[in-house]
This record gives C-alpha cells, sequence and structure tokens, in this order.
C-alpha cells in the first residue's frame, strides 16, 4: 500500500500549483503561441503589385449598371 506521504498531489490552482506545473504551462502557452504564429505567416497575403500599378491584370471586370427606380408601398427605392 502507499503511504499517504509519497501520493502525488493534484495541482487545483495555478497559485498553489508547484514548479513542474508551472513549466508544463509554460510549455504549452509557448507552443501555441508559436502554432499561431506560424499559422500567421502561412496565411499572409502575398502582394501581386497591381496597387503599385505593375503585374498582370487578368481579371474578372465588374461595370457599374444604370441607376434603376422601383415602386414600393412607401414611395420609390434606388438600387
Amino acid at each position: 500500500m502507499i503511504a499517504a506521504s509519497a501520493r502525488t498531489s493534484i495541482n487545483h490552482s495555478i497559485l498553489t500549483a508547484d514548479r513542474n506545473t508551472h513549466l508544463k504551462v509554460a510549455a504549452l502557452v509557448l507552443a501555441a503561441a508559436i502554432g499561431v504564429v506560424l499559422v500567421g505567416f502561412s496565411c499572409r497575403v502575398v502582394d501581386s503589385g497591381i496597387s503599385r500599378g505593375g503585374g498582370e491584370r487578368n481579371g474578372l471586370v465588374v461595370e457599374a449598371s444604370k441607376v434603376n427606380q422601383f415602386a414600393t408601398r412607401f414611395g420609390f427605392e434606388v438600387r
């Protein structure tokens, strides 16, 4: 049978936790921060140079249409 003093205690609070628990939490936070930074770098938007006037412009062009007026119950609506 295991003696009461040899049992491992469960840390219920970060304030009363021992050193190993603090190190585990710090390592987990560091790993999560590195993961967020890596995802942020991989999802960045690549500038194609169109805003500076360079690059090719082979995309869909949407032109503005004429203004239309529709009769509604409360008067005219412009769309």
